[in-house]
């Protein structure tokens, strides 16, 4: 019977914090309040979620390094003085993760390849779309999105993260620029060839299946979330976000 009372009430509270501003939320993380903690998490998942596995090119990296910046992020929310949007400075947070795994995954990979012209200008995959509408459409959908998945994969990595962070994530060019540490008319060249590379027409064509692109809900948005909790209230805890000279948030 308690527990019953206690999921009601917790519950009740995540229904109240789902409504809350950005600035009330942060009021009450900053409190170690486990309903403003899971209502950041559930805004910004799918969007930290695609960002990493942009750079990182796989699933289960990818929810990892959004687990740990999470931490790093709560840890460090004492420091967030609002000089950028929330999702922003946690896109920012998940991206030095990524990278970082990147590097010691990788020892030998010259990180340079970020902010560097690629010269592999590498065909388009043509997808086998028929004429004909498949009866089936949600299963169409479905099998649209995972070649899109595929074709989005095998772009270069510095055309991958822009794509995602700009036709996917719809972040704009000055955002996405710093983020990424490049210029902005970089950014509006990759863009540029990432969709020349995944075929304007199929991009215009498939649009609505490609808004729907590496889904991050359900159960697994809830894995995480509850993990992220669950680590919260334990006694390790990560290091504080480091900051950069400069930095406001």
């Amino acid at each position: 019977m308690r527990k019953t009372i206690v999921t009601r009430r917790a519950k009740a509270a995540q229904i109240d914090a789902d409504h809350l501003s950005e600035a009330e939320l942060l009021r009450l993380a900053r409190q170690n309040d486990g309903a403003a903690f899971r209502t950041i998490m559930q805004r910004h998942n799918r969007r930290l979620y695609r960002v990493a596995r942009s750079v990182l090119g796989s699933d289960s990296d990818a929810e990892d390094a959004v687990q740990e910046a999470y931490l790093r992020a709560f840890v460090g929310l004492a420091d967030f003085r609002g000089g950028s949007s929330l999702a922003t400075w946690l896109t920012r947070i998940v991206v030095n993760e990524a990278i970082g795994r990147l590097r010691r995954r990788r020892p030998t990979l010259d990180l340079t390849i970020l902010d560097s012209e690629s010269r592999d200008m590498s065909q388009v995959i043509l997808f086998p779309l028929t004429a004909n509408a498949d009866p089936e459409r949600a299963a169409a959908q479905r099998e649209i999105r995972r070649l899109l998945e595929r074709a989005i994969d095998e772009l270069p990595k510095q055309f991958r993260v822009v794509f995602v962070m700009r036709a996917i994530e719809e972040m704009s060019i000055e955002e996405t620029a710093n983020l990424l540490g490049i210029r902005e008319e970089t950014v509006k060249t990759r863009l540029h060839r990432a969709r020349r590379l995944l075929r304007e027409s199929l991009d215009q064509r498939l649009k609505p299946a490609l808004m729907d692109t590496f889904p991050f809900d359900g159960a697994r948005c809830e894995r995480l979330t509850r993990t992220v909790l669950q680590r919260l209230t334990g006694t390790a805890r990560p290091a504080p976000v480091p900051r950069s000279p400069g930095s406001r948030a």
